[in-house]
């Protein structure tokens, strides 16, 4: 994802990884045999219409051109990741399943940081320890309950990964509005609408 920010930038990174929810969403319709009725597919749809006019910023290109492997890898990445955790988290271990996945990251982390100032001579900074902690309880806790959410009675996968990728893509744009005064152009605010009817559609289809 910041290789991709980096190279092709944040817009790409932001709509590829947002649009992977395709993924999820066909592996629940395929794989689960879940409902796909005419108004939950033009939702779906239009999802991902709203995901792609919300995230391109004002002034900002979709590069496709440069390192398009990037964009390409963190698409089919995000999906298979969020598949694979709704699929392969057990019923009554998700806590120990998390933690064991966060705790992997984290030692891989530790890992290549202590690797980089001992090879490369790249200064360790300490201050990196508690904004890793705390953007990691963040991360812990919005699988936690995302995995809560998929194991409702009456709310199928394909539903809550579509609502949950396109209100994310909602409401952070609407925060970079109201928090960093970001601009926000005709087609984010029409991405904004659209994301809102996609949301109808798919839970009340």
């Amino acid at each position: 994802m910041a290789l991709t920010a980096q190279i092709n930038g944040l817009s790409v990174a932001s709509v590829a990884s947002k649009m992977s929810v395709i993924i999820p969403v066909l592996f629940g319709i395929i794989i689960y045999n879940e409902g796909a009725g005419m108004l939950k597919i033009i939702g779906i749809i239009l999802a991902l219409f709203a995901v792609y006019l919300t995230s391109v910023k004002p002034k900002s290109d979709i590069v496709l051109s440069r390192s398009i492997y990037l964009p390409i890898i963190l698409f089919l990445g995000s999906g298979i990741i969020d598949t694979g955790t709704n699929h392969f988290a057990p019923e009554n271990e998700k806590p120990l399943f998390l933690a064991l996945i966060f705790g992997i990251a984290g030692s891989i982390g530790i890992l290549i940081s202590t690797y980089q100032s001992l090879k490369k001579k790249l200064p360790f900074k300490i201050k990196t320890i508690p904004f890793g902690v705390a953007l990691g309880l963040v991360n812990y806790s919005s699988m936690h309950y995302l995995l809560k959410a998929l194991r409702v009675e009456g709310f199928e996968s394909s539903t809550i990964f579509t609502v949950n990728n396109v209100a994310i893509v909602a409401l952070s744009t609407l925060l970079g509005l109201v928090i960093f005064k970001e601009k926000i152009s005709s087609k984010n605010w029409i991405g904004i609408g659209i994301a809102l009817i996609s949301i109808v559609l798919v839970t009340l289809y």
